[in-house]
């Protein structure tokens, strides 16, 4: 659901190398995109081979976020102002608001695939990124680099399509979550939908229907990556209750 972070360590490494003692690597410092006026920096390592589920796990657990084969965590100089937060699954309250949007998107079907990109997908994801990110470090993404987006991975991903009612044809696509399988919940990677979606709040219900969807797949947590204080653009994390976040004392209930 952020940014996708392209820095790449310079020194080559086998596969069986990262995956057996993954090696942890520093960005340069470069313009926050959440609050003006401040930079950022992360910390990254590489998700390869047969462990690399186990520790997509474990990082996820410590505030990291997964883009393509990297896991990566804000280790910004004298901020702290990215929070890690993750949406309490069986105590989960509908409010009034939540309950209307996801009424008015009630005749959506979810299709649940494996991590493979199409055209189709490409087309909302490149106007989803027209209209809301046309200045945002994605906004030159081809359709090349959505594929890796999407099937670069090494661990359990699956890919939610959200379409119209179409009877025995496939109906518009509408929207569409990458996400994680993670061993205590789904982590949602990244999200987009058609461009008139913002208005009819379909980057919502589809954090709705990851909660029903960990629900029903026993689950306990669904993450949402970072939430931002005084940033508008992460400021919907927090209509999700209750929810907890990672602090110094690890995750706190709010």
């Amino acid at each position: 659901m952020e940014r996708e972070a392209r820095s790449r360590p310079r020194r080559r490494v086998t596969v069986r190398r990262l995956a057996e003692h993954p090696q942890f690597y520093l960005t340069a410092s470069s313009p926050c995109p959440y609050l003006p006026g401040r930079s950022e920096r992360k910390v990254f390592t590489h998700l390869v081979g047969s462990r690399a589920g186990p520790l997509n796990d474990l990082l996820t657990q410590g505030g990291f976020r997964r883009s393509q084969n990297i896991a990566y965590r804000p280790a910004c100089e004298g901020c702290r102002a990215c929070v890690s937060v993750r949406v309490i699954v069986d105590d989960f309250v509908w409010t009034r608001s939540l309950r209307r949007v996801w009424r008015a998107h009630a005749g959506l079907e979810r299709r649940e695939r494996p991590a493979l990109p199409s055209s189709e997908q490409y087309s909302v994801f490149r106007a989803y990124l027209d209209t809301r990110h046309a200045d945002g470090g994605m906004a030159d993404m081809t359709v090349l680099d959505y594929a890796m987006m999407v099937e670069d991975t090494h661990v359990t991903t699956r890919l939610f399509e959200y379409r119209e009612p179409g009877g025995r044809a496939r109906g518009r696509l509408v929207a569409c979550a990458l996400s994680d399988v993670l061993s205590d919940g789904l982590s949602m990677v990244y999200s987009f939908y058609e461009p008139d979606g913002e208005a009819a709040s379909l980057g919502t219900y589809m954090i709705l229907d990851h909660i029903g969807r960990a629900r029903q797949m026993g689950l306990p947590y669904v993450y949402l990556g970072y939430w931002v204080e005084g940033s508008e653009k992460m400021a919907y994390k927090t209509r999700f209750q209750p929810q907890e976040r990672l602090g110094a004392k690890g995750w706190v209930r709010t």
